[in-house]
């Protein structure tokens, strides 16, 4: 079954009130006799997490992405859309300032500067690279006609925009000191010097210890939390609305599993076949579960052996150098198209996006990478962060750098690229090159 943007069917209404089901009466499942088969240890979560990344890889993509993400963006709009109600009733105070002591770098969480550090650790609210890669590997096989993007890729644009400022909120509202007694290591809390305000309290509400809950996902959890209760008559609803929370977020962090494993191995397919060729078919079996394998278990070992965070700083800049080499490629299809007059539009946000990442990665490297390596127990961590960081500026770099040559091929010799082959606009039958139908 293909889901198509905007139609309502008879299943998708069934499917969107049995998981609204589920999320209400899974609340009763922790005191039940069933909770000991949801209660899994954490090298079990990995396991399951895997198992279902190789699943949701190698099936196609209309037996479970599409119906699945179908299903899942109800309840995630939903949310959001009774988080802007809430914003709205409660009108919560902004409780962190503008700027903290931290803006000229030494913080708990981001050790840098505000700029450009900044702007590598927020992402996925402002512009993120990986989503390029969703919408052009997987995003494609889930419409029903191309002119369907537009209405995706600019709605899910201004929903990601609007999930990034309600987060904000969330997150701001809470006291800085119950924000940082959160997000900071119990024993770096610790020399802050710092004392929790409220956090004893919202622990108690909520049924769990939130102190040293690193990542952001509690955090912005009890902050949603917050708003909800805020509302007359929610009071008493604080653990439920934080448990709800986490589990809408732990919707975002299953497509990301699962777009994820898709589009690499999509990528590991397309490598290998340039050696072998059938293995660069998408939907021949083997290469598919071969490459599906390998990339599942790579990802899965990092998290089982808890050495995640080794790699997790460079995340942010990875997927920002990502972003301007996306947007290089959207300014390099307009100014080929002819649509020179548009191609600011990318060009701006790439220069921005392009600058500031590559600022932002060299001087994680100077800063933040290369000071490890001088301790024996962390010089594995400093030197494998320094040089994949190095190889990842090096490839962008690369990549800006023909984009520029295209423009000046098309803007300056009036070369362009059609149908795979090189044109000059002064041959006697050159038609201008086209792209998309939106």
């Amino acid at each position: 079954m293909r889901m198509r943007p905007g139609k309502i069917t008879e299943a998708s209404i069934i499917g969107v009130v049995l998981v609204l089901a589920a999320v209400i009466f899974g609340s009763f499942i922790p005191n039940s006799s069933l909770a000991s088969i949801f209660t899994l240890s954490r090298n079990q979560i990995v396991i399951a997490l895997a198992v279902y990344g190789f699943i949701a890889s190698v099936l196609p993509v209309w037996l479970l992405l599409a119906p699945r993400d179908y299903l899942s963006s109800y309840m995630k709009i939903g949310t959001i859309a009774a988080l802007v109600i809430g914003v709205i009733l409660v009108r919560p105070n902004l409780q962190m300032p503008a700027f903290t002591q931290f803006i000229h770098g030494g913080g708990p969480i981001i050790a840098g500067t505000l700029y450009p550090f900044m702007f590598i650790t927020i992402a996925c609210g402002a512009i993120s690279g990986f989503h390029s890669l969703v919408s052009s590997g997987t995003t494609p096989k889930m419409i029903n006609k191309e002119s369907d993007a537009r209405m995706i890729g600019y709605g899910a644009m201004l929903m990601e925009g609007l999930v990034g400022v309600i987060a904000l909120i969330a997150a701001c509202s809470l006291n800085p000191s119950d924000y940082f007694a959160i997000n900071v290591p119990i024993a770096k809390f610790q020399n802050l010097g710092i004392a929790p305000v409220n956090l004893s309290e919202l622990s108690k509400e909520v049924g769990e210890s939130l102190m040293g809950r690193t990542g952001g996902a509690v955090s912005l959890a009890v902050g949603f939390a917050q708003i909800f209760t805020a509302i007359p008559g929610m009071r008493a609803l604080m653990s439920y609305w934080y448990h709800f929370a986490i589990m809408f977020e732990a919707l975002f962090i299953l497509t990301t599993i699962d777009a994820g494993t898709r589009v690499a191995r999509f990528l590991v397919q397309e490598y290998v076949g340039r050696v072998w060729k059938p293995f660069e078919k998408p939907n021949w079996l083997p290469g598919n579960i071969i490459a599906t394998t390998a990339v599942v278990l790579s990802w899965s070992y990092f998290i089982w052996a808890g050495s995640i965070s080794t790699i997790w700083p460079m995340f942010g800049t990875a997927n920002q150098l990502l972003a301007a080499v996306a947007l290089a490629v959207a300014t390099s299809a307009i100014i080929n198209a002819g649509k020179v007059r548009y191609a600011w539009i990318t060009f701006i946000p790439m220069v921005f996006v392009a600058v500031t990442t590559l600022t932002a990665g060299i001087l994680n490297i100077l800063d933040n990478f290369m000071p490890l390596t001088r301790n024996p127990q962390t010089a594995i961590q400093g030197y494998v962060n320094s040089i994949l960081t190095i190889v990842m500026i090096i490839c962008a770099v690369m990549i800006l750098v023909e984009a520029f040559r295209r423009w000046y091929k098309v803007l300056v010799k009036k070369e362009y690229y059609v149908a795979g082959e090189i044109v000059y606009a002064d041959d006697k039958n050159f038609t201008p090159p086209t792209f998309g139908c939106c």
